[in-house]
């Protein structure tokens, strides 16, 4: 994950379920050489994606990352899933930049969202 700075704080709105979340949870190594430019690429590459719903990000002082990209279905998720410069790119992350991370995909039932006027 990249530090985000100049995106805009809110989170991705609430859509109409059934949608699907992929959740990334990450530790990076120290040697992120690459990463931040492999980063932006992988944004621009899913917003091309019918069905790609958004994404959020956040990052704990203590370098936990978490990104949540949300997908309108299974077919959106699973496209991302297989894109060859995708597959190069998680290639790489195991080899230099994680040191550990786990993915969770769910299928969304409920969604609801608050914005103070």
């Amino acid at each position: 994950m990249s530090d985000h700075s100049e995106a805009p704080v809110a989170p991705v709105e609430a859509y109409e379920p059934p949608y699907y979340v992929a959740v990334f949870t990450t530790v990076r190594t120290r040697n992120q050489d690459g990463y931040s430019e492999t980063n932006t690429r992988m944004e621009g590459l899913v917003k091309d994606i019918p069905g790609f719903l958004g994404m959020d990000h956040a990052q704990t002082p203590g370098g936990l990352g978490i990104t949540v990209g949300y997908f309108r279905d299974a077919a959106a998720l699973t496209e991302w899933r297989t894109d060859a410069e995708h597959r190069a790119a998680q290639k790489r992350g195991r080899a230099d930049w994680y040191e550990s991370y786990t993915l969770h995909v769910a299928k969304v039932e409920r969604s609801h969202g608050f914005s103070r006027a």
